[in-house]
């Protein structure tokens, strides 16, 4: 017999909506839930043509994909996404808060309005999203929020205060929220990878991406992919006693 959970829905004809998902982790993440049928939403903010690309391959999957855009930095744009998910009669059932911009530099350089942008996207924006989509999920008792944090969020970098702020704050609002939320039977979980090969690496020259794979134990970065099978498993109905836990699949790097 086939197990029913939120409001009578098998698992795969669930709504997965994730944030940041034209690319990188995000967009494996869509592809890992398209792989078992279900609706998957895939959030954006300029990319429109890579969005659509995810969508197509989400698509040849079997599964039904819509491609949202919005600026997840303001709450207006959020609450125009959520009623246009209304209006497909799409509920997120699942919320991966992906979405995310790093940056560089000595914080002496940081200026006022750099530091209100990252904490604005890295931070706030799972604020707004996880507060507008909670409570249909509370309403079913049953959900899974599950944030894209960072190792730096755990131990902080070096000419990265304001991300590794911004990322230790996400894991601060993780586990207190998932004590919350708990007695709703909604989990609340924070991934924090070590250095995973996507676009945010572009910045390390191949010596520099050599050197650091030396200090990894695992002696390699990881893979989107690997990111992304580690949010699926947190999102699947028998792992609902995992609740405010901080995984951070590191290559052994950080323990």
């Amino acid at each position: 017999m086939t197990q029913l959970h939120g409001g009578g829905k098998k698992f795969t004809d669930m709504t997965v909506l994730i944030t940041g998902a034209s690319r990188g982790i995000g967009a494996e993440v869509a592809l890992r839930f398209a792989s078992v049928g279900m609706n998957v939403v895939i959030h954006y903010m300029n990319s429109h043509e890579a969005a659509n690309e995810v969508a197509r391959k989400c698509l040849e999957l079997g599964a039904k994909a819509y491609t949202m855009a919005a600026d997840l930095r303001s709450k207006e744009e959020i609450v125009r996404m959520k009623k246009r998910l209304d209006h497909f009669g799409l509920y997120p059932d699942i919320l991966v808060n992906n979405a995310g911009i790093s940056h560089y530099g000595l914080l002496s350089d940081v200026t006022e309005e750099e530091w209100d942008d990252i904490m604005n996207v890295n931070l706030k924006s799972v604020f707004l999203c996880t507060q507008l989509f909670m409570p249909y999920m509370i309403n079913q008792r049953f959900g899974r929020i599950i944030n894209v944090s960072s190792i730096w969020g755990i131990s902080g970098g070096s000419c990265e205060v304001v991300y590794s702020a911004a990322k230790g704050g996400v894991n601060a609002f993780t586990k207190a929220l998932a004590k919350e939320l708990a007695p709703s039977e909604v989990t609340v979980n924070a991934i924090a990878p070590g250095p995973v090969k996507t676009d945010m690496m572009v910045r390390f020259d191949p010596e520099e991406l050599r050197q650091l794979e030396e200090e990894i134990p695992a002696g390699r970065l990881g893979s989107p992919e690997e990111i992304s099978s580690l949010v699926y498993f947190l999102a699947l109905p028998e792992s609902g006693y995992i609740t405010g836990q901080i995984i951070s699949p590191n290559g052994g790097w950080l323990t």
